[in-house]
């Protein structure tokens, strides 16, 4: 049997294992690892960009295959302007050059495209090809793929504070109207339900000033494949680690005939 048949065997015996009715409606990933990837094998970093690319399309069909709606995935942060100029520029360069071989089959499978940061350090020529793939992209129903790009979690909870504080000192909303729901209101996110799971790749323990807010009470799963070699059978298993979770949301499932002094202790 030829390696490709016995992955695609692999992936039907864990696709069979998932619960259809609970797949989750989003998924958000920070893709990490591409540079240490291609270090390790003795390739230039931008070479695991250009493969995590590759990953990042293969994953993209995986969860549409699933079932899954939403998939939002970490692309350049705020903090990633401090890595060597030739490779921010390599980056840049490769959002241009993606969007504009993917972007007819990105509108053709009926995905819309939506790009969530502050995109105003980006070259005009960038900007522009964004702008012209949300466009054409905008009534496409069958999936929403989002691109965090020049994004930090931190400076959109400020961004909504600064917002709300000023529409409070103008009076066109009151201090007592300000609560969760006009908070999400606010955010880059809105209109979108918050990510049942978020995946980081790489092994690292931390979820990088990534989606504060909407995480609140994402579960988590940490893969320690690194992003270029994240695959279907890697990205299934995440599901179905998920799917084995007790998602009570900070309450507890009493048992029957269980009094609130057998259940308060539980986790």
């Amino acid at each position: 049997m030829s390696l490709g048949k016995i992955i695609d065997t692999k992936n039907n015996d864990l696709f069979k294992r998932i619960d259809k009715q609970k797949v989750p409606e989003h998924v958000a990933i920070i893709m990490d690892g591409n540079g240490r990837w291609a270090t390790k094998k003795g390739l230039p970093r931008t070479y695991g960009h250009k493969r995590g690319v590759d990953v990042l399309k293969k994953i993209l069909k995986a969860s549409k295959k699933l079932g899954c709606k939403v998939l939002t995935v970490y692309a350049f942060s705020t903090e990633n302007w401090t890595r060597p100029t030739k490779e921010v520029d390599f980056l840049i360069n490769l959002f241009n050059e993606v969007l504009k071989n993917e972007i007819k089959e990105i509108h053709e499978e009926s995905t819309k495209i939506k790009f969530i940061g502050d995109l105003t350090p980006f070259p005009e020529t960038l900007k522009k090809i964004i702008s012209s793939s949300e466009s054409l992209t905008k009534d496409n129903n069958a999936f929403l793929l989002n691109v965090c790009v020049n994004y930090g979690g931190r400076q959109e909870i400020v961004k909504v504070a600064k917002e709300l504080a000023l529409k409070c000192s103008s009076g066109e909303i009151k201090l007592s109207e300000v609560n969760e729901e006009l908070f999400n209101s606010e955010l880059l996110t809105r209109g979108i339900k918050d990510p049942e799971l978020l995946i980081r790749t790489s092994g690292e323990k931390r979820i990088s000033n990534f989606l504060l807010w909407q995480l609140a009470y994402s579960e988590i799963y940490i893969s320690e494949v690194l992003w270029p070699d994240f695959n279907e059978f890697e990205f299934l298993k995440a599901i179905i680690d998920y799917q084995s979770r007790d998602r009570r949301f900070g309450g507890i499932k009493s048992l029957p005939n269980e009094s609130f002094e057998d259940s308060q202790y539980s986790s």
